[in-house]
């Protein structure tokens, strides 16, 4: 998938555990963890909007888009 999901990046830079990001935004650890590996179909805007509140940051600090054809 060419959407690759940054958060343990922001996580590390921020100096944030997986933990209280989760019990801000009102989400499992397990969810958080499965977001975290892009593991995810989707996730809401409202979601999205907490992290990017607690971390301080944009939605586009958390996504990024790869293409995968870049050797082509």
């Amino acid at each position: 998938m060419p959407i690759r999901v940054r958060l343990n990046v922001m996580l590390a830079e921020r100096n944030v555990k997986s933990k209280e990001l989760a019990e801000y935004v009102g989400i499992t650890e397990a969810n958080l963890s499965l977001l975290k590996q892009g593991k995810v179909k989707g996730v809401r805007f409202d979601t999205l909007e907490r992290i990017c509140t607690y971390l301080k940051c944009q939605p586009g600090d958390l996504l990024r888009h790869e293409d995968d054809d870049a050797s082509a």
